[in-house]
């Protein structure tokens, strides 16, 4: 049976009822400064932490609840006589629930121009130390850390009289689940810049139950890194549309990288989370237009991303095909009127503002562990690269950055062939370069698309000179790639006999 319960709450939401709520099933309220003013508002009887411990709060609030008199009576075993005879001696009584929630260290410490002192201010010593108490002691007390929580606790409560064990249990794994992913993002921010930390305690947080997995038999669910500054749907608002699936999630956030490298109105058709179709135009239209018409076969079914508003005009092309999302920063009431018939189409408004990823770490899972490395954000300008034969003019140059930029989110071994600011065939994910130009200039050719005059952007060196050896028989005028094989030298021997154009960039874009 709870009789007493201690809050103490930075986050207020919701706590007028359930204060209420305790108070009119006779449970004693007893709660830290704040808190308790704002019970008091409400016009509940409360009593004061420092009535408890004879000490008000020091050191500015520092120390508010870090005193026997409150832990003592959050970790005594009410089955243990030895416990109870501890807690009589002093005078102490028991708590039986326990609400606290912490100081939102992540969401201060993040933002743009908080100074150190700051941040380490918003870092809750007293509150995880009376939730990690509460839920160790479960078996006898309550532990509630959210807001979301407060209902269930109370329905219970009014039903039963009491919560049950495995509401405590479950209620207890929350509480150290909210502890540590607490710990986590302080102390990622202490090792921010830190390439490679003794320890790494990555901690994420569940969004939402998704329908499945990659395949149905499969569950799944999107959770979102504690501390992180972002994550594929934050800032993001589904208009119309079914629930969306694992795999449209996957495929949204390669979409949306291969967006972010461009400024000019861009649009990314993404199947498989290798872009299939990307285009930059004059205007959005013409962008999505052309990507789309770069490989038709392949943008059935998938993931679209512009990176300007979606117009009416737009929206009628969008809706004479089938696609799966539809991603972009606002929708005229005509496109919203023209896209509301496509219940199959998921439409996603983004009002999150460009943001670098520099700093991100990407995680891969292997067998027992993770592959932790820098997020891969470096885009080279031409300054960087090195013209090894050929004079690219200012066309070509803009191909080949094009190229470039949308080969590094395509799978390795990856081939990009490029025309006027818009690819033509892709080949991702081959073992073999030679492979992937093969398939590059294939799907280029089944497309009726002229690969003469085409770019062709490679993620790392040729070993040989066979791959570029297609593309320059098939009409491609211009190879940008890292450089750096052995045989660099007859790759570029037979470039130049050609007459061809190529770059070394100096830098790879695996993309395993």
């Amino acid at each position: 049976m709870i009789e007493r319960a201690l809050l103490s709450v930075y986050d207020k939401t919701g706590l007028d009822a359930f204060a209420r709520g305790l108070a009119e099933l006779g449970i004693e309220l007893v709660a830290s400064g704040g808190t308790a003013a704002f019970i008091e508002e409400h016009e509940l009887g409360v009593t004061l932490v420092e009535e408890l411990t004879g000490v008000g709060e020091l050191l500015g609030g520092r120390v508010k609840t870090l005193h026997p008199h409150i832990h003592a009576a959050i970790l005594a075993r009410s089955d243990h006589a030895e416990d109870v005879a501890a807690l009589g001696e002093l005078g102490i009584r028991p708590f039986q629930l326990v609400c606290v929630n912490l100081y939102p260290f992540s969401q201060i410490a993040w933002r743009r121009g908080v100074t150190e002192e700051e941040a380490v201010e918003m870092i809750d010593v007293g509150g995880p130390a009376m939730l990690r108490a509460a839920a160790k002691n479960f078996a006898h007390v309550t532990p509630v850390c959210r807001p979301d929580q407060y209902d269930g606790v109370l329905v219970e409560l009014q039903k039963r009289g009491e919560l049950s064990l495995d509401t405590r249990r479950r209620l207890a794994a929350e509480a150290f689940s909210t502890t540590a992913a607490y710990e986590a993002a302080i102390a990622g921010w202490f090792a921010e810049g830190e390439a490679s930390p003794p320890s790494m305690t990555v901690s994420v947080e569940k969004v939402f139950d998704l329908a499945y997995g990659e395949n149905p038999h499969q569950r799944a669910a999107l959770y979102a890194e504690v501390g992180a500054r972002r994550h594929v749907l934050s800032r993001v608002e589904q208009l119309q549309g079914d629930a969306l699936s694992f795999n449209n999630l996957a495929d949204l956030s390669a979409a949306r990288a291969v967006s972010e490298e461009f400024a000019v109105p861009a649009c990314v058709i993404v199947k498989h989370k290798n872009p299939c179709g990307v285009a930059l135009g004059g205007t959005v239209e013409e962008a999505y237009a052309r990507a789309h018409d770069a490989d038709p076969v392949s943008a059935y079914g998938a993931v679209v991303v512009c990176n300007r508003a979606v117009t009416g005009e737009l929206a009628a092309m969008i809706s004479e095909h089938f696609v799966e999302v539809l991603f972009a920063p606002g929708y005229d009431d005509k496109a919203q009127a023209s896209l509301s018939g496509k219940h199959s189409t998921r439409v996603l408004l983004d009002a999150e503002r460009r943001h670098s990823s520099a700093g991100e770490r990407d995680y891969r899972r292997v067998l027992g562990g993770l592959l932790v490395q820098d997020h891969d954000v470096d885009v080279e300008d031409r300054t960087a690269m090195h013209i090894v034969c050929g004079d690219p003019d200012e066309e070509n140059w803009g191909d080949l950055l094009f190229a470039w930029r949308v080969c590094k989110h395509v799978s390795s071994n990856a081939i990009v062939l490029a025309r006027r600011l818009r690819t033509i065939g892709v080949g991702a994910g081959q073992m073999s370069r030679v492979d992937a130009v093969r398939i590059a200039l294939e799907k280029a050719q089944e497309l009726g698309h002229d690969c003469t005059g085409a770019v062709m952007a490679s993620d790392a060196f040729f070993p040989f000179a066979d791959g570029p050896g297609l593309a320059l028989d098939a009409g491609v005028s211009s190879i940008i790639q890292p450089g750096g094989s052995k045989r660099d030298s007859e790759v570029i021997a037979a470039v130049e006999a050609a007459g061809a154009t190529m770059v070394f960039t100096g830098r790879r874009h695996f993309r395993h």
